[in-house]
C-alpha cells in the first residue's frame, strides 16, 4: 500500500502525474536494469569480447523475459540490491550457454546507474515539454497584460508601478534560462555507467582498449553519453539533475506565492481557474482556495529538501560507497514526480488565470499617489539636489499619509512652496499619475518575449 503523497489514492494526481509515475515505478525500473542487460550483452559481443550468437539470444530473452517480481523482492531484501536476483532470472531465461555471458564483467551499480541515467533521460523529455508549455503560457500573459498597470511591491507595501506584463516576464526569464540549463545538463549528466568492480574495467582483460569499446558501444546502444572515466563515486551529475529540478522548483514556489498573496480578498488581483468545488471548504461555503499554488508552494519545498539529499549523496568513500548512494534511490523518483507535478499545477493555474485589471487599478491608485514618490523626486533633484528633494517629498509623503483628510500626494506636494518655481502643477500632476512611471518595462517584456524565437 502507498505510505507517501506522490503514490496515495488521495494525493498523487495534486503531486503528480500517472505519466512520470509510469517511469519511476518499480516494475519500470527493472525494465530499464533489463534494457542495460540486454544492450550490455549486443555491446560486447559487437566487441567479440562474447560471441555474437550469445549476444542477441541474451537481447532476446530480455525482451521476452516474464520475471517473477516476488521472488526478486525477497531475493533483494537479502542481498540489499536487486541486480544479482534479476541476473538470475536473466541467465536462467537465457538457457544454460548464453546466460553464462549475462551481466559480463558488470558490477551491480554499473546497471543500476545506468537504469536511473535511463529514467531521468524519460523524466527530463517530460520536464522539457512542460517547461515549453509553461514558457507559452506565460508569454501570452506577458503579451496581454504588457501595458496593464498595478503596484510593484517590495516587503509587502507599495514600491513603484509595474505591469502585469512585465511581472509575468520576470517569471517567463527564469523558465527560459531553466529551459537552457537543461540542454546543457545533458551531454554533462546523462552518462552510460560500465567500470566493473572498482570502475577500472579489468574484468575485461588486459587489453586496456576492449573495456573502453565496449563501454562506448553501451552508451550507443542506449544512446547515452560516453564518461571520460567512471563516475560510480563521482555523483555530480546525479546531484546536478536534482538541483535542476530544485531550480525549477523555486521559481515555480516564487510564483506560486505572489499567486497566493495576489490573490487573497485584500488585493483580489488574481484568481485561479474556477472549477465547480475546487479549493472548496468543508465549512465555508464562500472559499475558493488557491489548491494548485498551495501545492506547488509544498512541491517546491519538497525539491529543494531532495537537492540536498543528493549533495550529501556526492560525499563517498572510496571506489564503492558505503550509504550514500541509496539516498539518490529516494530523493530521484520523488524529485522527479513532484517536479512534473508541479509543472502541471503551474499550466493548469496560469492558462486559466483570471485576472481583474479592475482592482489592479484600484489597489494602485488607493496610495493616492504615494506610488509614484519617486518620480516627483527624481524631477526636482534636477533642480535642488538629491538629498534635498528626497527631503521635501519624504514630508510631503509624511503629510499625506497622516492627513485626516486624505490627501493624495499631490495635494501635499502643492502645499511645498520650494517645489513652485522647479515644477508646474500640470507637470506635477502628471509626475503623480502611476501610469506615468514605468520606465523600461515594457521593453523589457519584448526582449524577454523575443527570446523565445
Amino acid at each position: 500500500m502507498p505510505v507517501g503523497a506522490i503514490d496515495s489514492l488521495l494525493f498523487r494526481n495534486l503531486f503528480g502525474t500517472e505519466q512520470i509515475r509510469a517511469i519511476f515505478d518499480d516494475k519500470a525500473y527493472v525494465r530499464r536494469c533489463v534494457d542495460v542487460e540486454a544492450a550490455l550483452a549486443l555491446a560486447q559481443s559487437r566487441e567479440r569480447v562474447i560471441p555474437d550468437d550469445f549476444g542477441k539470444q541474451i537481447a532476446s530473452a530480455c525482451r521476452s523475459v516474464s520475471l517473477d517480481y516476488e521472488r526478486m523482492s525477497n531475493e533483494t531484501e537479502i542481498v540489499g540490491y536487486p541486480i544479482l536476483p534479476l541476473v538470475r532470472q536473466l541467465s536462467a531465461a537465457c538457457g544454460d550457454e548464453a546466460g553464462k555471458y549475462v551481466h559480463w564483467g558488470a558490477t551491480t551499480q554499473d546497471i543500476q546507474d545506468t537504469a536511473t541515467v535511463l529514467q531521468m533521460r524519460a523524466g527530463l523529455k517530460l520536464v522539457d515539454g512542460q517547461l515549453t508549455a509553461l514558457i507559452s503560457t506565460l508569454s501570452t500573459l506577458a503579451s496581454k497584460y504588457k501595458n496593464t498597470p498595478m503596484a510593484g511591491r517590495t516587503h509587502l507595501q507599495h514600491a513603484l508601478p509595474v505591469t502585469l506584463g512585465y511581472k509575468c516576464a520576470v517569471y517567463l526569464s527564469s523558465f527560459q534560462r531553466h529551459l537552457e540549463r537543461l540542454e546543457q545538463l545533458r551531454p554533462r549528466c546523462l552518462l552510460v555507467q560500465f567500470g566493473g568492480a572498482a570502475g577500472t574495467l579489468a574484468s575485461l582483460g588486459s587489453d586496456t582498449d576492449v573495456g573502453l569499446r565496449v563501454r562506448k558501444a553501451l552508451a550507443n546502444e542506449l544512446d547515452l553519453y560516453d564518461p571520460s572515466i567512471t563516475w560510480h563515486t563521482a555523483r555530480d551529475g546525479v546531484a546536478e539533475i536534482v538541483n535542476f529540478l530544485a531550480l525549477v522548483g523555486g521559481s515555480l514556489g516564487k510564483l506560486a506565492l505572489d499567486v497566493m498573496i495576489m490573490s487573497s480578498n485584500e488585493m483580489s488581483e488574481v484568481s485561479e481557474p474556477f472549477v465547480p468545488h475546487r479549493g472548496a471548504s468543508s465549512t465555508m461555503p464562500q472559499k475558493r482556495n488557491p489548491i494548485s499554488s498551495e501545492v506547488i508552494l509544498a512541491a517546491s519545498k519538497i525539491l529543494r529538501s531532495n537537492a540536498s539529499l543528493c549533495l550529501d549523496a556526492m560525499v563517498t568513500d572510496f571506489e564503492r560507497a558505503s550509504g550514500p548512494w541509496h539516498l539518490e534511490w529516494v530523493a530521484v523518483p520523488e524529485s522527479f514526480v513532484i517536479a512534473v507535478g508541479a509543472l502541471s499545477q503551474a499550466d493548469f493555474a496560469l492558462a486559466g488565470l483570471v485576472v481583474n485589471t479592475g482592482q489592479m487599478k484600484h489597489n494602485l491608485d488607493s496610495t493616492r499617489g504615494l506610488i509614484v514618490a519617486e518620480a516627483v523626486m527624481m524631477e526636482l533633484a534636477g533642480h535642488i539636489g538629491r538629498q534635498r528633494a528626497h527631503d521635501v517629498v519624504y514630508e510631503a509623503c509624511k503629510d499625506a499619509i497622516e492627513s485626516e483628510e486624505r490627501r493624495t500626494l499631490y495635494e501635499a506636494l502643492l502645499e511645498k512652496l520650494e517645489l513652485l518655481p522647479a515644477i508646474s502643477p500640470d507637470k506635477l500632476q502628471s509626475l503623480c499619475e502611476p501610469s506615468n512611471y514605468l520606465g523600461a518595462a515594457d521593453r523589457m517584456v519584448d526582449n524577454v518575449l523575443a527570446l523565445n524565437s
